[in-house]
């Protein structure tokens, strides 16, 4: 994305990857120590994948907030990448239920998470600058 796609493929690229380092601190740096909500039971998954779940916290889903957070903060920039970074998106978030790793509250909170991340991400420059501007301005 930033090598291939100009200006624009360089400013979405580093927009998500922006947002994907606050969601993965807001996610597993900050909720998931407090939470401590253990994983779905074995019980409810009927396939072998079960015995290969992290054994941190079920809440929030990591994953699925950095997928969503990086999505979030590339499509402003360059809307036709954010729609085909959508389609893992959405398959992370399912495969995170679908394995067992997580509740699907889990995975919807971890959504939340990357929306807010890519909006940071995005909006942090500006208000900054904009902060800077009028600290600079003669009194």
């Amino acid at each position: 994305m930033a090598w291939r796609g100009g200006w624009r493929g360089r400013t979405a690229a580093a927009a998500g990857l922006a947002a994907v380092a606050v969601a993965q601190v807001a996610a597993n740096g900050v909720c998931k120590k407090p939470a401590e909500r253990p994983r779905p039971p074995r019980e409810w998954i009927p396939h072998d994948e079960v015995e290969d779940r992290p054994e941190s916290s079920s809440f929030p889903s990591g994953h699925t907030s950095a997928a969503v957070a990086f999505t979030a903060a590339v499509a402003p920039s360059w809307p036709l990448a954010g729609a085909v970074c959508a389609v893992p998106t959405v398959m992370v978030a399912v495969e995170r239920v679908q394995s067992g790793a997580h509740y699907p509250s889990d995975v919807a909170t971890g959504a939340a998470i990357g929306l807010v991340a890519a909006w940071l991400a995005r909006s942090t420059p500006r208000l900054l600058l904009r902060h800077w501007r009028w600290c600079q301005r003669p009194c």
